[in-house]
């Protein structure tokens, strides 16, 4: 099989392992080690800003276990889902029937306090049998307990913000249409203070990023306004780490802001493109999509014919084709992307490379699996936390949305459930795709269903 498929899984059913935990713990370590960080907000029973270290690992790996139910749509058909929360057999059996699915095999709820890996080496007999099967095991990234070697070498480097900046630097002169936006480090927040300030007196906006970081944790815009209004850089930078918008300690880039203009229809803004490098170590493009950012956190994408711009779209692929073939020869093998924003001349400014699976990976498996088994022509969008009014169970979210996939469909719209285990959370939330012909159906599915889960506010309120 040719193509990103067959260099994925060779066309077979696969095994999907969600170690998202996993993957971040490599990065996210406690802040007294002065060189990563530990992510998120931590409510805890000391206090708000003080949570111990058990506190800090037990909600990331809370909320990274959430995220893991992205596992279902690693390849287009897995043949089993190693999952470390509990999830309701129901969630798997309502994707089958829409995407036409043989049995898939659920080991769920296998990690509720640690890390996948951890739980896989009190189980050697899952192990063993997950290993040994037919089909390839996909992992959401690569990981220590998997092995040193180059191919985690070449994770370890260039998931780091400033090296994935001297790539993207060493090749931009050959792309026109690319466009790197100046960074610098500085060591710690005192020297960031003082560049931030330097900064603002030229009434110029700042991208503040950490080395590391996932799904937008870590990277902040700084604008003269917000600087001024927080007492100064050094008072804003407090506050940052305090509200854990920002790690404690280490280095930081300073990063030039890239202006897009101002806000409207037609504007292109956040691009991302996919590809995936095969054991030869040839790159095989999948597509590039629209994420939607609010502010810096990555909320979902568009993926699906006309959704980019030919012209933005080929020249996203053609970086993306030159980053891939230098990842590759650091020793990387399978999925990575390329983050893009564009200015206003829409020259588009690569801002990360992530060598793993991704939000938008996801969307670019499903829209390929429903063009296979329903036809050509599928966009597909993920919403990865829609907000929901009221906590549900996830029976109670399951009716909620059966409810609601009648609605969708006739709209032109297939509602497909993604992170169904964050529904009782104190900000419940779920994850969505969904699936149609044009961008106004999505629109319009996503407008009944942000309305919905707002609404189930309204219903237990009537209810007191």
């Amino acid at each position: 099989m040719d193509g990103w498929v067959g260099a994925w899984t060779g066309g077979r059913r696969a095994v999907h392992v969600g170690n998202v935990a996993d993957f971040n713990e490599q990065f996210l370590l406690e802040p007294s080690s002065r060189g990563r960080f530990a992510p998120g907000r931590f409510p805890g029973s000391r206090s708000a800003t003080s949570p111990s270290a058990a506190e800090r690992r037990a909600d990331r790996l809370r909320r990274a276990h959430h995220y893991a139910g992205l596992a279902v749509g690693y390849s287009p058909e897995p043949a089993a889902l190693v999952l470390p929360a509990e999830v309701d057999r129901a969630w798997i059996d309502w994707l089958a029937r829409e995407l036409d699915w043989g049995p898939v095999e659920l080991f769920d709820g296998i990690a509720p306090r640690g890390t996948v890996a951890e739980a896989l080496a009190t189980r050697p007999a899952l192990a063993e049998r997950l290993a040994t099967g037919p089909g390839p095991v996909l992992f959401w990234g690569r990981t220590p307990d998997r092995g040193e070697g180059p191919e985690l070498a070449a994770v370890r480097r260039y998931e780091a913000k400033d090296a994935a900046h001297g790539l993207f630097a060493a090749l931009a002169q050959d792309h026109p249409g690319v466009r790197v936006p100046r960074q610098e480090s500085v060591d710690g927040p005192r020297a960031a203070a003082r560049r931030l300030a330097a900064h603002a007196a030229r009434g110029r906006a700042t991208v503040l990023k950490s080395r590391h970081g996932v799904g937008g944790y870590g990277t902040v815009v700084i604008t003269p306004a917000e600087l001024s209004a927080a007492g100064g850089a050094r008072a804003l930078l407090r506050r940052l780490e305090r509200e854990d918008a920002l790690p404690s300690g280490g280095p930081l880039l300073l990063e030039e802001y890239v202006d897009a203009g101002p806000a409207g229809t037609g504007r292109l803004r956040d691009l991302t493109f996919d590809a995936v490098i095969g054991a030869d170590g040839r790159v095989h493009p999948v597509g590039v999509g629209e994420m939607a950012v609010d502010g810096t956190r990555y909320q979902g994408v568009t993926v699906g014919p006309g959704v980019v711009p030919p012209g933005a779209a080929a020249t996203a692929e053609r970086f993306g084709l030159a980053v891939g073939e230098r990842l590759a020869e650091a020793g990387h093998r399978g999925w990575y992307d390329v983050d893009f924003v564009t200015d206003r001349e829409r020259r588009l400014a690569p801002t990360e490379a992530n060598l793993r699976l991704t939000g938008p990976a996801i969307a670019f498996v499903l829209r390929h699996r429903l063009d296979q088994v329903r036809g050509p022509g599928h966009l597909v969008r993920t919403l990865d936390a829609m907000p929901l009014g009221a906590r549900l169970s996830q029976e109670a979210l399951h009716g909620h949305l059966d409810r609601l996939r009648p609605a969708c469909a006739r709209l032109g719209a297939t509602l497909l459930p993604l992170i169904v285990t964050a529904g009782h959370e104190p900000e419940p939330a779920v994850g969505l795709a969904l699936a149609a012909r044009s961008v106004e159906a999505l629109d319009a599915a996503q407008a009944l269903l942000g309305a919905a889960h707002h609404g189930l506010g309204r219903m237990f309120e009537a209810l007191r």
